[in-house]
């Protein structure tokens, strides 16, 4: 059954300037729905729901019925879902109190029985693969070890029991397990800042190097072909952007699959049950469009594309690939779930993301030429209307990149009045490693001068009220707040850090234990703070360098147990701040880590944030207060 686009489709009007206010906890919630996966058989899915305190549990669901059943009762949201390989079972991970020390536990379905297959203290666990040749067996990476490097182990999740499997050397990053259920690659961060990719062709061969990049290109392997003999991956080597390949492991060779001279990969899906990758999407032109790689794929997709409005994305199959889950979503609408039965031919709804959202914003890509020339992608999220407050959202990272997608955060923003820019400064990722490279070693300089150019550009053309601009981020986000209301005091009226970095310096000398072999990379890329010679530019680039320039009102929020970026950095500047005699609002969440995973502390956040906003650009303001949290004023 084609052509169910009436039944499928979500209508989200634009607002026009007096479009009713919609409630923070409606935009910025956890979704109703999410990360629905199949399970081996395709007769149920496993999914991501709240449940009635807000916490986002693991959720069960036999196709066709109505039958939700949770089956966690975690104190702490959870994130992820994977079936174990018989069905019988759910495998997710979850840490304490935001330190990023992840266990790997299993649920049973039926007993709900929940245990901790990871029961080491201190370290981090993830799950690295499952196979059906092995099915009691989960692949695990884990640094109890060695808290800097992280090893392979075998562990029986029906029995607990525990296998060594691969020894990290020390420098390795990522783990590659073939179809065979064998780690067989590895990339490795070298010394002065490149990468290696290394192969074994069995597991009791010597490792050899099969690509090197240097510092400047990247390297990102996918997987095994279902033989062993090749493996697929996306590189810089030789290339601007990166060029999707399959090279052999015994003589080196390489075949082209996929590649586009203004875009590097910016997703992929992988066929479990063929050992494959079946697409890959770039994003040339802003917005995603996706490569067939499989000729099921191929035709599929032509299919899927009669379904429903907006871009679609395979999320899940069956081990037969007869059924799959698919998303469908756009700038303008937030994700809605369907089953695909490939055999029927038949579209089946399973939920949407936020069933309740409606009236969002338009969301338009837009093109900024920065001051020496270089061009900068970015994205407008505005409601009707010209010289309205602006607000630049400041994307983490700084390697990451803003897409024209779904976004609460400038949905949220522009139902309240604003303009919302959100550019992809140099360094961000996704646009060749020229332009990624151009971001080196220039944190508070060339990079900040991007944000300054498009905030010049929105007052130029008219979209922005230069009296009225406010620079909102996290993480590298939050230190481009900072930075901004320090080097470019003239350009905004305030600005809102979460969990930003505003000492390089002493930032940088702190990193997670297991961040160690990237420390030549980062060295690179920002600057060593072990380094006497970089110490002026650290020191230059670091806002509590330059608190008395700070004169905007400025609201700082952080975790407490934030491990990437210490309590310590906002402690500091505050002190500073408020030693000069500068306003500078501090709120600090207890139980929280480099994000926050509570609702309750999201929502008390966002409620402060927009009265800070409402107070500084004239935003509209939801008056209804937050209840719980972990909040503390300091």
């Amino acid at each position: 059954m084609l052509g169910l686009l009436g039944v499928l489709a979500v209508t989200l009007a634009a607002p026009d300037a007096g479009a009713p206010l919609i409630p923070r906890a409606v935009v910025l919630g956890n979704p109703g729905f999410a990360a629905p996966v199949l399970a081996p058989d395709g007769t149920r899915i496993a999914f991501l729901k709240p449940d009635e305190r807000g916490v986002v549990q693991l959720y069960v669901r036999t196709i066709g019925a109505s039958d939700d059943t949770a089956i966690t009762r975690e104190p702490r949201s959870l994130r992820s879902v994977r079936w174990t390989e018989d069905g019988t079972g759910l495998f997710f991970h979850q840490d304490v109190d935001g330190d990023e020390r992840h266990h790997l536990h299993v649920v049973d379905v039926a007993s709900k029985n929940v245990r901790d297959l990871t029961p080491f203290p201190q370290a981090s666990n993830a799950l690295l693969e499952t196979s059906p040749k092995a099915p009691d067996w989960v692949m695990v990476s884990t640094n109890r070890r060695d808290a800097k490097a992280f090893d392979v182990i075998r562990v029986n999740w029906k029995t607990g029991a525990i296998e060594a499997d691969t020894q990290n050397p020390g420098d390795v990053a990522q783990w590659i397990v073939d179809a065979d259920f064998r780690v067989r690659a590895a990339r490795a961060l070298l010394s002065n800042g490149g990468t290696e990719l290394r192969v074994r062709d069995t597991v009791k061969t010597p490792w050899r190097p099969i690509i090197t990049a240097s510092l400047e290109e990247t390297i990102r392997p996918f997987g095994f072909t279902l033989d062993g003999k090749s493996l697929i991956l996306a590189s810089t080597v030789s290339s601007d952007t990166e060029r999707v390949i399959e090279k052999s492991i015994k003589t080196g060779t390489e075949r082209l699959l996929a590649s586009n001279p203004k875009s590097d990969v910016v997703a992929t899906t992988w066929n479990r049950v063929g050992s494959g990758l079946r697409a890959v999407a770039f994003e040339g032109s802003g917005r995603r469009e996706w490569t067939s790689l499989d000729w099921i794929y191929g035709i599929e997709s032509e299919r899927l594309k009669t379904v429903s409005p907006g871009e679609f994305e395979v999320i899940s199959t069956d081990k037969t690939d007869v059924r799959w889950v698919v998303s469908f979503s756009s700038e303008g609408t937030p994700p809605l779930y369907v089953l695909w039965d490939r055999k029927a031919q038949q579209a089946t709804p399973l939920g949407s993301a936020f069933p309740k959202l409606d009236g969002l914003a338009p969301v338009k890509p837009v093109t900024i030429t920065a001051r020496d020339g270089l061009e900068l992608q970015g994205f407008l999220t505005q409601q009707a209307g010209s010289r309205s407050p602006l607000v630049l959202l400041v994307h983490d990272g700084p390697r990451l990149k803003d897409q024209l997608a779904f976004d609460p955060t400038a949905q949220w923003l522009a139902n309240r009045g604003a303009a919302v820019l959100q550019v992809n400064y140099r360094g961000s990722a996704g646009y060749g490693k020229r332009f990624a490279n151009a971001g080196n070693r220039q944190w508070g300089l060339a990079m900040q001068d991007d944000l300054s150019d498009a905030v010049a550009w929105a007052i130029k053309e008219g979209i922005a009220d230069g009296a009225r601009v406010a620079i909102v981020g996290t993480g590298y986000g939050g230190y481009a707040t900072l930075m901004g209301l320090a080097k470019t005091p003239e350009l905004y009226a305030c600005g809102v850090d979460f969990a930003g970095p505003t000492n390089l310096l002493t930032s940088l000398s702190q990193l997670p234990t297991w961040w160690k072999p990237q420390e030549p990379l980062l060295w690179r890329r920002i600057a060593n703070p072990k380094d006497p010679k970089d110490k002026e530019l650290l020191t230059a680039a670091s806002p509590f360098f330059s608190a008395e320039r700070i004169t905007a009102p400025l609201l700082i929020a952080h975790g407490e147990n934030d491990v990437r970026v210490k309590i310590s950095e906002p402690e500091q500047l505050v002190a500073a701040l408020r030693g000069a005699k500068r306003t500078v609002g501090f709120v600090v969440y207890g139980g929280e880590g480099h994000s926050l995973a509570k609702l309750e502390n999201r929502l008390d956040l966002a409620a402060r944030t927009e009265r800070f906003l409402a107070k500084c650009l004239g935003l509209r303001l939801e008056e209804s207060s937050v209840k719980g949290g972990s909040a503390v004023e300091r």
